[in-house]
């Protein structure tokens, strides 16, 4: 894998962000995901994904094309928006912005996959569940996720993992996806300095 450096722009200032993954791997990637999701609940009733918004949602309709092609059926795809489930609501902006959740069929005896993006320290994944939860009943909710990158502060750990990153505590990962970001990519920002 090559890594490309350049001045990425951080979400948290001044960091040296590194291409780790590019479109082609990242695509590659996703069709592992969608094959092992397939082979290991292909057959089970009701498998629906459920992706967390901003581009696990996303990454969830993208499985859902490939899935579709896989099983020869459809897989319904919904979207959660966590904002009011985060622990931390009561410390974001005073007039934080909350996204919908959109899920057309109801959940109670389904197969839930769930789909994250970045798998960091479990909090983003522990609200979905509760949201999820509120919203229905499933029989069993699965956790797939394009990047693991470890330090985790809850006891959560994904099913399908399509890429373990090792990263310092001050590292950040950020996934890219054409449709918000204009190209597929993932982005290593790096801590500067002590």
């Amino acid at each position: 894998m090559v890594l490309e450096e350049q001045a990425w722009s951080s979400p948290a200032g001044a960091m040296t962000g590194e291409e780790v993954l590019a479109a082609e791997e990242l695509a590659r990637i996703i069709e592992r995901l969608a094959d092992e999701i397939a082979e290991r609940f292909g057959d089970a009733p009701g498998l629906v994904l459920v992706g967390v918004k901003r581009r696990g949602d996303l990454l969830a309709r993208r499985l859902s094309r490939t899935l579709a092609e896989r099983l020869g059926r459809e897989v319904p795809v919904g979207s959660l928006d966590i904002t009011l489930y985060r622990d931390d609501f009561d410390s974001l902006s005073e007039q934080p912005i909350v996204g919908q959740t959109e899920i057309a069929f109801p959940l109670d005896g389904r197969t839930v996959v769930l789909v994250d993006d970045v798998l960091f320290t479990g909090r983003t994944v522990r609200a979905a569940l509760d949201e999820l939860l509120d919203l229905g009943r499933p029989a069993r909710i699965v956790l797939a996720v394009l990047i693991d990158r470890g330090g985790r502060e809850l006891p959560i750990c994904a099913d399908i993992v399509g890429q373990t990153l090792a990263v310092e505590p001050g590292d950040q990962v950020q996934v890219l996806l054409s449709e918000l970001d204009g190209r597929d990519a993932v982005i290593l920002f790096r801590k500067a300095g002590p």
